[in-house]
């Protein structure tokens, strides 16, 4: 799903310790995960909520009353009711470049800031809606604050921790992500059993709880040390840098911030930069992991697990506890990330979750390609369950691989020349293909009905051929090493790197 981008500097281990600082700062910055997490969650809860379909897609609500209309598969086919998913992507994806600027020229901080309340604003619009255009404006909103966060917040992560805990604390970003899941699933589940008729407005309301938490957190936390360094406050980044270290020898660590923000600055046109030949390799490999990472149909089923699992024959009540059993999956299997990147390493999660990801969907598909007409379902409670065991097999194969490492490869590869314009591509490809997907998902379950899972499946496979033959392995790898001991060793990518020979580099670059 859609998650966060670090960009970390340097391969050498600076003396340094977990201060409070820190560990307040990461915890306040990672809220925003929370906020971005709760709405993907919140949504597919909310559109299968009798009383919200009721109020401003009422087509689909008579669908949902009586599938003779038009079908186990079609009953939620609306371009409306898709839209109101897929606008903050659409949204998201165009704030990512303001973030951009304003991530560099005021600071990681003060974008933070701006996310929170944009978040907040979008809250109050989809709370009081009274008809589709509030909320739609209030999900641009939102989307425009997910923008902001996605740009700002693994970065600021990135740069704050000790470089020791580093890998750990960007996967925070994507655990908060599916706790943020989680939690909306619950409150889905609660507030579907309101008989007031406002249920949908509690849930949508909630997602003001984590962007206030946001909002409070950026106003509490210090600006990152190379943040304040690349605005030319040396001095105050030093200061800064000092204290979330909690020692006092911060000048080697000081000094290579600062070459490398001096490297970074000379780069006059950072966009034409990364088009460079030797910055091919690593824009390939973090463009298509972020295309390949949603058209494994993650966001799919995370964004609509009620409605798939209603579309299955599950009741709603049923439904709704189902994608609660979805979520929990995907929390506790991205903690297994977290154990297991920096020892199994970053290819053998990603192949092993490829196989298990196409064995699952392909059990999905041949399951429903059987049981579930159009207008007949005979999966039963037994074929139910296993259903939902395929489903959570497949959550939890992407939540240990391509949910953290289709964000943390790429942070981990791009050199520091190409880090901040690489980070936007990255952010806006992934915006803008979970908007495709969102967008279309719904229309494609009409069409394709159980194929759709064939055509998720096809995917994981070519995904899986590209990790086994074009994504290098970068476990325990320094950054600074990371041209002489993988691109230049990696037996398709070594031919981008001759311009290293020909254009001599300062020093801080990768």
């Amino acid at each position: 799903m859609a998650g966060g981008f670090g960009a970390t500097t340097g391969g050498t281990e600076f003396e340094a310790k977990i201060t409070p600082l820190v560990i307040i700062s990461c915890i306040m910055a990672a809220s925003g995960g929370l906020m971005f997490g709760y709405d993907i969650g919140i949504s597919g809860g909310v559109t299968s909520m009798p009383d919200f379909l009721k109020e401003f897609f009422p087509t689909v609500y008579k669908n949902q009353q009586n599938p003779t209309l038009s079908g186990n598969y079609c009953k939620y086919d609306n371009q409306g009711l898709q839209m109101f998913t897929s606008s903050l992507y659409l949204a998201a994806l165009i704030a990512t470049f303001f973030a951009s600027y304003t991530t560099k020229a005021l600071g990681r901080k003060v974008t933070m800031l701006i996310a929170g309340i944009l978040f907040l604003v979008g809250t109050s619009f989809n709370a009081a809606a009274i008809n589709l255009a509030m909320l739609i404006i209030g999900r641009l909103l939102l989307g425009c604050g997910v923008g902001f966060a996605n740009q700002a917040i693994p970065l600021f992560l990135s740069e704050v921790a000790p470089t020791r805990i580093r890998g750990a604390l960007n996967i925070l970003f994507q655990l908060n992500i599916t706790i943020g899941i989680l939690v909306a699933n619950l409150i889905n589940y609660g507030t579907s059993k309101l008989t007031t008729g406002y249920g949908w407005r509690i849930s949508l309301g909630l997602a003001g709880v984590p962007a206030l938490l946001l909002t409070i957190g950026s106003l509490i936390v210090v600006d990152t040390p190379s943040s304040l360094i690349e605005r030319g406050k040396l001095e105050q980044g030093k200061a800064v840098l000092r204290r979330i270290r909690g020692v006092n020898n911060v000048e080697p660590e000081y000094l290579e911030i600062v070459e490398a923000n001096r490297a970074a600055a000379e780069i006059k046109n950072p966009f034409q930069n990364l088009l460079k030949r030797r910055n091919r390799p690593t824009l390939v490999i973090a463009m298509m992991m972020q295309i390949f990472q949603q058209f494994t149909g993650i966001n799919a089923i995370m964004f609509y697990a009620p409605v798939l699992f209603q579309t299955l024959g599950f009741k709603s009540d049923a439904s709704l506890y189902s994608a609660v059993i979805t979520g929990l999956v995907n929390v506790l299997s991205t903690v297994v990330s977290v154990v297991l990147v920096d020892k199994a390493g970053r290819r053998m999660l990603l192949i092993e979750a490829g196989l298990q990801m196409f064995l699952s969907q392909m059990g999905v598909a041949i399951i429903m390609g059987l049981k579930v007409k159009d207008f007949t379902n005979n999966l039963g409670h037994g074929l139910g369950i296993l259903v939902l065991i395929l489903v959570c097999s497949f959550v939890a194969s992407f939540a240990w691989s391509w949910g953290p490492l289709g964000w943390l490869i790429p942070s981990e590869t791009f050199a520091v020349e190409a880090r901040s314009a690489g980070q936007s591509i990255a952010v806006f490809t992934n915006m803008l293909f979970t908007f495709v997907i969102a967008q279309a998902f719904l229309s494609m379950l009409c069409h394709m009905k159980a194929s759709i899972f064939v055509f998720f499946s096809a995917w994981v496979l070519v995904m899986t051929l590209f990790t086994i033959f074009l994504i290098p392995e970068t476990k325990n790898i320094p950054l600074d090493e990371m041209t002489e001991r993988v691109w230049k060793q990696h037996w398709y990518w070594k031919r981008f790197m001759d311009d290293y020979e020909d254009e001599p580099m300062g020093k801080g670059q990768v």
